[in-house]
């Protein structure tokens, strides 16, 4: 239980003000719901979807800019900040990339459905300025970390992964509305890696190392069996990049996806024994869902292994990217954020009374419930979807993701409100 105690020591006085983070999860939580709407908008080109406008793409990206992006935003400038015992540079700033990022992510969904060029590089460029500023809160945040060396590593190595996977965003608009000569195949498998395995993975990965073990109420994992899977991650990440740019594809990309596969398998493990090692054994319903992005985790590995090695199916690439970005990052987020955004709001609630309303209190759990059910059938039917090239089935998962998220935002509001009733009360009491 170091870990809880280290993280904990002093955080309220590194806590941003509740609107900061609470605004980013609350768009994260919207644009979930966004994101299967236009998911549904193209079910039927979504088994064999391989790139370009439309519908499946702005779902895409209403996943990866609007819930994974959003929620890594709020969730680090609120928690590495604690992490690194530093308050975050320029909060203000913080809430300007917000009034920026939630418009530009709009846009760019909007534009990538419809499809309008325009709209989408007006959007990209908001997104972009946004992520920019952000890339610079973050590294200042970074640069003096007094704590927690292995999760400073992995926002460092998302950091950087965060910078480059912009550039590759930005060749790619600049083809579609520019009609820049730049390889989008190329680019668009960089910038997958880049954001899927780079940016999200890191910060993933890093933040389980204090999350887990806190809400396990656990020891860390050891140190070094850490820094190596984070070592053969980051060794991954590397190789990836010269293989994406047809620098000796077959062996390099064989290389990423290997070490990569042994570094998820290392933390999953860490991740297992650090769960069974706790004295808590209920850990919830997100923690269920964490399990589930674990496997899908190494799964998506294994599916990039066959793809450097040139198996010969279509859907493969589909297949591949459904099961990172909503086998693993996404089911991993909305597990980690039903746990987050209670315990948050717990800290900001207890502010000012001798009895601060525990994070359970805070909960809703039967629409955790629904969400879950819902959110494993679609992953379900998403996949046989993909497998069998059927877009009804495809059709039948976005309706229950639909219905799940909608369920994941009643959550949502109903801890925001008992957070915000219990924050008033307590202002009347010190009257």
């Amino acid at each position: 239980m170091a870990v809880a105690a280290t993280f904990l020591a002093g955080a309220g006085s590194r806590l941003l003000p509740p609107s900061i983070p609470f605004r980013f999860f609350g768009a994260a939580v919207t644009f979930h719901v966004v994101a299967w709407l236009a998911a549904m908008a193209g079910a039927g080109q979504v088994p064999a979807f391989a790139g370009g406008l439309g519908w499946p793409l702005a779902a895409l990206h209403a996943v990866t800019l609007g819930v994974l992006a959003m929620t890594a935003i709020g969730a680090s400038l609120q928690l590495f900040p604690v992490a690194t015992r530093r308050p975050i540079a320029h909060a203000g700033l913080a809430a300007a990339v917000f009034w920026t990022y939630v418009p530009g992510v709009a846009a760019v969904v909007v534009g990538m459905g419809l499809p309008s060029p325009a709209l989408l590089g007006v959007g990209a460029v908001a997104v972009a300025l946004a992520l920019v500023v952000f890339v610079v809160l973050f590294a200042l945040n970074l640069s003096g970390a007094k704590g927690m060396p292995l999760v400073v590593a992995h926002g460092a190595v998302a950091a950087v992964s965060l910078a480059a996977t912009l550039a590759t965003a930005l060749a790619v608009v600049a083809a579609y509305t520019l009609g820049a000569p730049v390889d989008r195949a190329t680019m668009v498998a960089l910038h997958l890696a880049l954001a899927g395995y780079g940016f999200m993975g890191m910060l993933a990965l890093g933040l389980s190392y204090v999350l887990v073990p806190m809400f396990a109420l656990a020891e860390s994992p050891p140190a070094h069996r850490a820094w190596a899977s984070f070592a053969l991650a980051t060794g991954a990440l590397a190789l990836s990049v010269p293989a994406a740019l047809g620098v000796l594809p077959g062996v390099l990309g064989v290389a990423a996806a290997g070490f990569g596969a042994v570094a998820a398998i290392l933390h999953v493990q860490l991740m297992r024994e650090t769960l069974s090692r706790g004295l808590r054994r209920e850990l919830g319903i997100g923690f269920r869902l964490a399990r589930i992005a674990w496997g899908a985790l190494v799964a998506s590995l294994v599916l990039a292994l066959l793809l450097a090695l040139d198996v010969p199916w279509p859907r493969l690439p589909t297949l591949f990217g459904a099961t990172l970005i909503a086998g693993w990052l996404l089911s991993f987020v909305l597990g980690i954020l039903q746990r987050i955004v209670p315990f948050l709001a717990s800290m900001h609630a207890a502010r000012g009374k001798h009895r601060p309303p525990t994070p359970s209190s805070l909960t809703a759990e039967q629409p955790l419930r629904a969400h879950f059910r819902l959110h494993v059938a679609a992953l379900a039917l998403l996949a046989a979807g993909i497998l069998a090239g059927n877009g009804s089935l495809v059709l039948a998962a976005t309706a229950a993701g639909t219905v799940g998220a909608l369920a994941y935002a009643g959550f949502f509001a109903t801890a925001v409100r008992r957070m915000t009733a219990s924050i008033i009360d307590a202002g009347r009491l010190n009257r």
